[in-house]
């Protein structure tokens, strides 16, 4: 069983657009490159390439209790850095399903497609 859900690009609006954001934990684990042509504010960019950069730091930069939404391109690497953020105790993550993909193709068309 995954130790994560899958959020929509539908809900991640809806949440996006509410008071719940403040409370939300934002995750973009694409490249500088692809945050350069498409992103979505709110979101704190950890590339997985850069992962030996950043890992040490997870458990003082996010709560692992928090409500944390993870974004790739298409949602194969962010479901990757999900598998890994519950081995570090995060315990209420979500994936977003299709990724930025998704979300400009349903949601915003103002943010490129690559």
């Amino acid at each position: 069983m995954n130790p994560f859900n899958q959020i929509s690009v539908e809900e991640l609006a809806q949440m996006l657009s509410s008071d719940a954001r403040e409370q939300l934990q934002l995750i973009d684990v694409r490249e500088p490159d692809e945050v350069a042509i498409a992103h979505i504010d709110g979101f704190e960019v950890l590339p997985l390439s850069q992962f030996a950069n950043w890992a040490d730091s997870i458990p003082t930069r996010f709560d692992p209790q928090a409500e944390t939404i993870v974004m790739c391109h298409h949602g194969i690497r962010s479901a990757q850095m999900c598998q890994w953020l519950s081995r570090q105790g995060f315990t209420n993550l979500r994936n977003l399903a299709g990724g930025i993909d998704a979300y400009s193709a349903a949601i915003d068309p103002s943010v490129p497609r690559y």
